[in-house]
């Protein structure tokens, strides 16, 4: 099994990098293999909503990170999104991003998705809603866990001091592990519901 894990921050070394570190270690002890992917820190244009992703399946831009990992990420069984919170939102380079790699309908359903935050202070429930927009409108799985996965800090050294933070990166890498091998498991004797063809209702008066 593979889980990808999405660095939204434009940090290469910052607090999210040590929280992906801290949630992927333990699904690591479980033998899943990872791969990590920095895509805070490099030049992603917005989508301009062309369309053209729902007939070919790819972003008509073929020029940055997102055709790569969204290939990638077909293959995988999970994935994990990471953002600092910027004016409280997700950071701007990867909210382009991720509106591009969702946009095509890839079929995502029931992989296994999970979310980090991190903050200095506040805003930190807002981002983690808007990440878990993107997994929960692809039919994935959300990692269950005892707490919002925010973790506090503006530096790793500073998420040190956050022991719950700490807690729940620990506690939600071992409940994705569990939730990927059970439902590893359970593809042998439980198929997945057909898919319906979706209707679009534009809501004009």
């Amino acid at each position: 099994m593979k889980v990808i894990a999405l660095n939204g921050s434009p940090h290469s070394g910052g607090t999210i990098y040590r929280g992906l570190e801290i949630l992927t270690g333990e699904l690591e002890k479980e033998g899943i293999s990872i791969e990590h992917i920095h895509v805070g820190n490099k030049e992603i244009r917005g989508c301009i909503d062309c369309k053209k992703c729902r007939e070919t399946g790819r972003c008509a831009f073929d020029n940055d990170l997102v055709n790569q990992c969204r290939d990638k990420l077909i293959q995988a069984d999970g994935l994990i999104l990471g953002s600092p919170v910027y004016y409280g939102g997700v950071a701007g380079t990867f909210k382009s991003f991720l509106d591009r790699l969702f946009f095509p309908h890839a079929d995502l359903r029931y992989k296994v998705g999970a979310t980090v935050v991190s903050l200095r202070r506040s805003g930190g429930i807002a981002v983690f809603h808007q990440l878990n927009n993107y997994l929960n409108l692809a039919q994935m799985i959300i990692t269950p866990t005892f707490y919002w996965d925010v973790i506090h800090g503006n530096s790793p050294e500073e998420l040190e001091q956050d022991g719950e933070g700490m807690q729940i990166m620990r506690v939600t890498g071992r409940n994705m592990a569990w939730l990927l091998k059970a439902l590893e498991a359970g593809k042998k004797a439980v198929s997945p519901p057909e898919p319906e063809k979706r209707i679009m209702t534009n809501f004009i008066h």
